[in-house]
């Protein structure tokens, strides 16, 4: 008996004493404490009730266990489903309402405001601390550390991932065994992963980047990491003379540009440094090359699909590219309306097709179906272009496209120019409505510290370089964009924020 995805991992550990996971207070995680510590795990979720096929719902800090918990599900043929833990009662109400769990997972402080939630649902709930407590590991202490994992093939789900719910109701996206294994053994390979790989991990584990990129990469490398609770500058600085590689979201870069101490002697060490999960400046880039001698890779993935392009080992990491399709992946550029296909150079939008595409959306075939082209491309919602060298440019989500005056306005070619400019830091543009064009052409700009922009200079500025339907009507200037948890600026808040310039 096996379980696909965890049989792969436990077929590529290294020995048993090697240490996989270490935390920054020196506790440490051996590829024998993963066996023995998922085997107790999946003995209490059997104990549970829990059975193949399973929804196991988990809202819990970053933590050891967490990732046991997450093991545990894979060996029990439970499907894993990761909650945000920023999320509130209501919202987690919804997810177990859709989802239908067999059994709630929640932090020890969350358990009386979530039992309702969970009771509702007809979901078991449990609790699961930071600092080796919670209902669910003093049963899974009673058990024996061997288990008979429950066989699950390729096709079977391993995990349900809510999406953000941006554009309607949050969807689950159900992702196989395969799915995931398929795309950490290509990113083992194209990202030159190994057993002596010491990766510096700040990600949250709610999140595909880092759940199943960094971590599942990691198990079938056989290498090793720092499990950070989160980013820290400081403490991240002091570990690279120990680490090989980084997986990071943008702010990761940003903050650590701000350390005095970054510099190629403080970063020799390191052979990687990756990005992704939201769109990394040039300029931060370009000044990460500069200070350390790293080009940062940035890749491109979703919640649907895990990772689908990368920037290249080796060659050139062209800044503002997402790279190349993975090995495996095939990806076009579409005409958003009719679907045809768009030649070189020509922005539509984005489809993709490989193993690592999921198996659609928990309980909702006809927005799965709608998601599909008939020949299995998945419409990723994403607008871009591959140029003539093939690397793949993201220009932004199409719902975020402004039409204004019945023309399309890509934001990504408005905030490009603005953040050339000086005293810009960053810019978002957005369409807000407009009696007159529809939508109106909108930039929220942040500047330097000091610096001293102007609305009508900006504007002024970039009608030298825009066709003018492209001009912002107005520019706002704001002292930061709002972000989600995973670095990506929330347009959806700006247009709310801002609903009622025009009017």
């Amino acid at each position: 008996m096996a379980s696909y995805l965890y049989d792969l991992i436990a077929r590529r550990a290294p020995s048993a004493d090697k240490v996989f996971l270490e935390t920054p207070e020196g506790r440490k995680l051996t590829y024998g404490d993963l066996a023995s510590g998922s085997a107790r795990f999946a003995q209490a979720l059997a104990k549970l009730g829990v059975v193949a096929g399973d929804r196991v719902a988990v809202q819990v800090e970053k933590s050891p266990e967490a990732i046991l918990l997450y093991l545990a599900c894979l060996r029990a043929g439970a499907v894993f489903l990761p909650l945000n833990t920023a999320y509130t009662p209501a919202e987690i109400d919804y997810f177990l309402g859709d989802a239908k769990p067999r059994v709630f997972v929640c932090d020890p402080a969350s358990r009386d405001k979530l039992a309702a939630v969970a009771e509702k649902a007809g979901a078991h709930i449990e609790t699961l601390g930071v600092k080796e407590e919670g209902s669910l590991l003093d049963l899974a202490r009673q058990q024996a550390g061997t288990f008979t994992d429950v066989e699950r093939g390729k096709d079977d789900l391993a995990a349900i991932l809510y999406t953000s719910g941006t554009t309607g109701r949050s969807k689950g996206a159900m992702l196989s065994h395969d799915n995931l294994a398929s795309n950490a053994l290509t990113l083992v390979d194209y990202w030159r992963f190994t057993k002596d790989d010491v990766l510096i991990h700040a990600l949250p584990i709610y999140h595909t980047h880092g759940l199943f990129v960094a971590m599942n990469t990691l198990l079938l490398a056989g290498g090793s990491m720092f499990f950070l609770p989160k980013l820290d500058a400081e403490l991240i600085m002091k570990l690279m003379p120990r680490a090989t590689s980084m997986m990071g979201v943008p702010t990761f870069y940003t903050r650590l540009l701000q350390h005095a101490g970054l510099t190629k002697d403080a970063t020799k060490h390191m052979r990687l440094f990756v990005s992704g999960s939201a769109p990394l400046l040039a300029e931060t880039h370009r000044e990460w090359r500069d200070r350390t001698g790293h080009a940062i890779l940035e890749r491109y993935g979703m919640t649907e699909t895990n990772m689908n392009t990368s920037n290249p080992y080796d060659g050139d990491r062209v800044a503002g590219t997402v790279g190349f399709p993975l090995p495996g992946v095939s990806a076009r550029v579409t005409d958003p309306d009719t679907g045809a296909a768009l030649p070189r150079g020509e922005i539509g939008m984005i489809e993709v097709k490989g193993p690592n595409v999921f198996k659609g959306y928990w309980q909702m075939p006809e927005k799965t179906k709608a998601e599909f082209r008939d020949d299995g491309f998945f419409i990723t919602g994403d607008l871009g272009k591959i140029d003539e060298k093939g690397y793949v440019h993201i220009v932004g989500r199409g719902k975020d496209l402004v039409i204004t005056g019945g023309f399309n306005v890509y934001p990504i070619e408005v905030e490009t120019e603005i953040d050339g400019m000086p005293g810009v830091v960053e810019s978002a543009v957005v369409g807000l409505p407009h009696a007159d064009f529809g939508e109106g052409v909108t930039a929220v700009v942040v500047p330097q510290k000091g610096a001293k922009l102007d609305e009508k200079e900006i504007i002024a500025a970039l009608e030298q370089r825009l066709a003018k339907f492209k001009l912002p009507k107005r520019v706002l200037f704001v002292d930061e964009l709002p972000r989600n948890t995973m670095g990506k600026v929330q347009k959806a808040a700006l247009r709310q924020t801002y609903e009622s310039l025009y009017k």
